[in-house]
């Protein structure tokens, strides 16, 4: 069961879907910076200065007001934080747009890679006989028997 197992994690299939998440999980946090610190105060310009990720709905019905999300959250209030999911919403569609446009880059990169394999095996492809070499040789073997 051992062996097994180092077979397992010695396949390149499990040691790049480690580095795949490594590098996912680093990419997260860039986007979430760019989501918080660039998009998120545009999106506020626009909506009058309001910050967005503030946005909620406490579903008590007491009438306690809270000055932001973290407030009632750590009130034990119960909250509909519809910013918070928009902005995870956000967060989905850049990543989900960069990682289609790195699969689109690395699918060119293949493409490209196989074409010029491919001419290089063209290329090195020995040539055989034309089709008049074959003619001037069967007629030949005609006129010898």
């Amino acid at each position: 069961m051992l062996k097994e197992f180092k077979d397992f994690i010695a396949k390149g299939n499990v040691m790049d879907m480690a580095v795949g998440i490594i590098i996912g999980a680093a990419f997260t946090a860039i986007v979430k910076s760019m989501v918080d610190d660039l998009i998120n105060p545009i999106i506020g310009l626009f909506m009058g200065g309001v910050d967005f990720t503030n946005k909620f709905v406490v579903l008590n019905g007491d009438g306690t007001a809270y000055a932001s999300l973290a407030d009632a959250r750590e009130a034990g209030a119960a909250t509909f934080a519809y910013g918070s999911f928009i902005m995870a919403v956000i967060n989905f569609l850049i990543i989900a747009f960069v990682v289609f446009q790195l699969v689109r880059a690395v699918n060119k990169a293949k493409e490209a890679t196989a074409k010029e394999e491919a001419v290089v095996e063209e290329a090195v492809a020995p040539a055989g006989p034309t089709e008049l070499e074959v003619l001037l040789e069967i007629r030949d073997s005609l006129a010898k028997s």
